[in-house]
């Protein structure tokens, strides 16, 4: 399921995938050829990433259990990355050069678009 958020106080928009399930938090983006601007895989529950399978470098998004940030890491290299945070409740993966572009900072809410 696809939906729209928006960040806090810049109002950029993100177009987000929720992987909720075992099978798809831990396929994650594996063996995907590429993530676009502006879009998201957002792994819930998760606290930690690995890089193995992956065939491009992504920025990830930590966030607690009210969409809060509580860290930002950026350009995580494919196959030799590894990421993890404890305060977070959800990780949310988007491409490479994302957290520069859309103005992401610790303590930021994400909130989901209502339409």
């Amino acid at each position: 399921m696809i939906s729209e958020f928006v960040v806090e106080e810049s109002g950029q928009k993100i177009l987000i995938e929720s992987a909720q399930s075992f099978r798809s938090r831990f396929l994650g983006l594996m063996f995907r050829k590429n993530l676009e601007r502006g879009f998201g895989l957002l792994l819930n529950p998760c606290n930690s990433i690995h890089m193995m399978f992956m065939r491009f470098a992504i920025d990830v998004v930590y966030l607690d259990k009210n969409f809060r940030i509580q860290k930002l890491v950026k350009n995580l290299h494919p196959w030799i990355g590894f990421s993890m945070c404890l305060k977070a409740n959800s990780t949310l993966e988007i491409a490479a050069g994302e957290i520069d572009r859309l103005g992401l900072k610790v303590g930021q809410l994400i909130k989901q678009s209502v339409n």
